[in-house]
């Protein structure tokens, strides 16, 4: 393993950090903690801690010994000196004679014992960093590591390769009897610099930063060594065959599968890859897959357990959900049996949480990782890419094991582990919208309110140097498609099933607003418009509710259409005529699709600001009704301009109003000339 510190880089961090009012200590701690992060072979997504003792001062003047430690919901990768917590050392080196320490009263004490209260939680393994006597103390779940101890002769061979500066810690629940055991086997052996800690990882520590992340690569580049050494024989592989479905075919099945009611729903997100396909192709991954994960706290991401799918050569789709719908139900069954048969081993109650796997893995078709959300089901994703790698080195050297089952469901439902994951949910997180003409006014004011709501949402537009520059702001899938052309939106949708396994909320709001009088116009300018405000909404809905049905868990399709549908302004012929097929377009979906749980409904809006109504056609309009712009935006019962957020806010209405299809919702400020009812 390539050892990546610099000391020109060092000495940049001190100065930086300096400038901010932080000391040597805390920007060196920093310092190392990213360049263990950023390799995705050390940790993963929050895994791994670092700590540092150093003093501070506190509020009342007087200088305090302090532990500043990883804080909880910081990932090493991008820490910054707040996500390293200070927690005053003496009150925790005064438990160390302590029996025993429940998890509540351990956390409630840490943060008792903070500097400033605000900071974030303290790790949960804080004690077992104040107990060992260093100023600086490493700790990762190194691939390697995990390779050497995760197998049946993993003590023998960790006694062997590692020298008498190493401890081995057999296998010990983290938190405070760790810290309690680790106390005990230092004051046994004072000269070590090193422990691994069985089918856990590794930790490092030494009063220079440096030297004790030169250890952490050091020792982790002598497990890679030993493992090059071993004999390796390749697992076996099933028959490579194809099928008669794609990945982004197959995706809305799963994550409608995954719903146990229509409104609990998962993001799915595919991947595959050399290392993935070896791992998920083996004969026997069954076996070796469901013996655990590559370090504990894995567990609360991705289930003790995957599912695992073969579908047969040539299967077609339908083949597909049979085969599906069968491995679900079995995998629930599996997920009940594990959690009552633990739950008797534990003292206190435990809740079941869901049974939906969070890992599916598709023989000769790929992963699908699954999350509350993107960002969870890529955390799942990657963890399963480490898992893999991890277990298929071990099974080509050996036969992979791991903690006992009862060890692994500790974790699993451990109070400490699931509250870095347990957040409020939001109205519409699981939820993925897409939205068409997205780059437009309403279009992206109506994705930062879905989004603030907590859905997922995905941009959709044809214009391109609009949509790179969006991209550029926001971290969401931005998408070129000319929705006027089905094969554009056929693509886009692909993309969106691979990524996020299905649609629920479609907001159709591509559009242009052509004017003339109806007699004089082209036959060029009225099937273009046609072609945008009519036809683009079909291509989308129609898609859409192919992926919908699919995925069997409801969905709402949502056009924006216009006042013009039901009260034609003059010289806009060409605009209002589409918009008025529009309209029965969307009550036609409402009556074709509710059977299915899908919702067909409309927004009627009139005179918002936005790229279509720009300044130059808002003087046009105000002079085709012979008033001034002023009087012609204001121009409705409650004498108030309607804005872009408020098209936004219905469409959100609309969207989450369950019982409510074949509807216009108006949004123009009154208009008693355009209410439909």
């Amino acid at each position: 393993m390539k050892n990546n510190w610099s000391k020109k880089t060092a000495q940049e961090y001190i100065n930086k950090y300096r400038k901010l009012g932080f000391s040597e200590d805390l920007a060196l701690r920093v310092y190392t903690t990213r360049l263990l992060g950023r390799n995705k072979e050390l940790v993963l997504h929050g895994g791994g801690n670092t700590s540092v003792k150093t003093v501070i001062k506190d509020i009342d003047g007087k200088n305090y010994n302090v532990l500043c430690v990883k804080g909880s919901g910081w990932d090493m990768a991008d820490i910054e000196p707040a996500g390293l917590p200070a927690v005053k050392l003496n009150p925790l080196l005064t438990l160390k004679n302590k029996k025993y320490l429940s998890d509540e009263d351990m956390v409630n004490y840490q943060k008792r014992n903070l500097i400033d209260i605000k900071s974030p939680n303290p790790s949960v393994e804080t004690f077992l960093h104040a107990f060992l006597p260093f100023k600086f103390v490493d700790h990762t779940h190194a691939d390697a590591i995990l390779n050497v101890t995760n197998r049946p002769e993993g003590l023998n061979l960790c006694k062997k390769i590692f020298g008498d500066k190493v401890s081995i810690v057999p296998y010990v629940m983290p938190g405070f009897m760790l810290a309690k055991k680790i106390n005990e086997i230092y004051s046994k052996s004072p000269n070590i610099n090193c422990l691994i800690l069985m089918n856990h990882g590794i930790f490092t520590f030494a009063n220079d930063c440096k030297e004790s992340y030169d250890l952490m690569i050091k020792y982790v580049s002598i497990a890679e060594k030993a493992i090059k050494k071993l004999r390796t024989k390749k697992i076996k592989q099933i028959k490579s065959f194809s099928t008669k479905f794609s990945p982004h075919e197959i995706a809305p099945i799963i994550r409608g599968l995954l719903s146990e009611n229509k409104e609990h729903k998962f993001i799915v997100n595919y991947k595959i890859n050399k290392n993935l396909k070896y791992f998920i192709n083996g004969k026997n991954v069954k076996v070796y897959s469901s013996k655990g994960t590559a370090t504990p706290d894995h567990v609360i991401r991705v289930k003790p357990f995957p599912l695992i799918i073969t579908p047969k050569k040539n299967s077609t789709i339908e083949d597909f959900k049979k085969n599906a719908e069968k491995a679900f139900l079995n995998y629930r069954k599996k997920y009940i049996n594990y959690f009552n048969i633990n739950k008797k081993k534990v003292k206190e109650r435990k809740v079941m949480l869901d049974t939906a796997p969070r890992v599916v893995l598709v023989q000769n078709v790929g992963l699908f990782s699954v999350g509350k959300d993107l960002n969870a089901a890529q955390i799942a994703g990657d963890l399963t890419e480490t898992n893999a790698r991890v277990i298929s080195s071990v099974e080509e050297t050996s036969t992979y094991k791991f903690i006992p089952e009862k060890d692994l469901f500790d974790v699993e439902y451990w109070s400490l582990e699931q509250a870095k994951i347990k957040k409020k949910k939001k109205l519409l997180e699981g939820n993925v919208v897409v939205i068409t003409g997205s780059t437009g006014t309403i279009g992206f004011e109506t994705y930062k309110t879905f989004k603030s709501y907590g859905a997922e949402v995905v941009l959709l537009d044809n214009n391109l140097k609009r949509l790179k520059e969006i991209q550029s702001r926001i971290k969401e899938l931005c998408i070129y498609c000319d929705v006027t052309k089905k094969n554009s939106v056929r693509n886009a949708f692909k993309l969106i099933c691979e990524k996020f396994g299905g649609i629920d909320i479609l907001i159709s709001n591509a559009g242009i607003a052509p004017g003339g009088q109806i007699a004089e116009v082209s036959d060029e300018l009225l099937r273009k418009s046609f072609e945008v405000n009519f036809f683009s909404h079909q291509n989308c809905a129609s898609e859409a509710v192919k992926i919908m049905k699919k995925q069997n868990i409801n969905g709402c399709l949502l056009f924006n259409i216009s006042k013009q549908s039901v009260n034609p302004g003059k010289n806009f012929g060409p605009y209002g005529l589409p918009k008025s097929a529009l309209l029965s377009l969307c009550k036609q979906y409402a009556l074709d699709y509710g059977s299915y749980g899908i919702r067909s409904n409309g927004i009627n809006a009139d005179r918002i600001k936005s790229g279509l109504m720009t300044d130059k056609m808002i003087k046009v309009r105000a002079k085709a009704r012979a008033i001034s712009t002023e009087n012609y935006m204001k121009g409705n019962l409650l004498l108030n301009e309607v804005k872009a957020d408020d098209v936004a806010k219905a469409f959100l209405h609309l969207a989450t109003s369950k019982k409510t299809t074949g509807a216009v919702l108006t949004v123009d400020g009154g208009n008693i000339a355009a209410s439909l009812r």
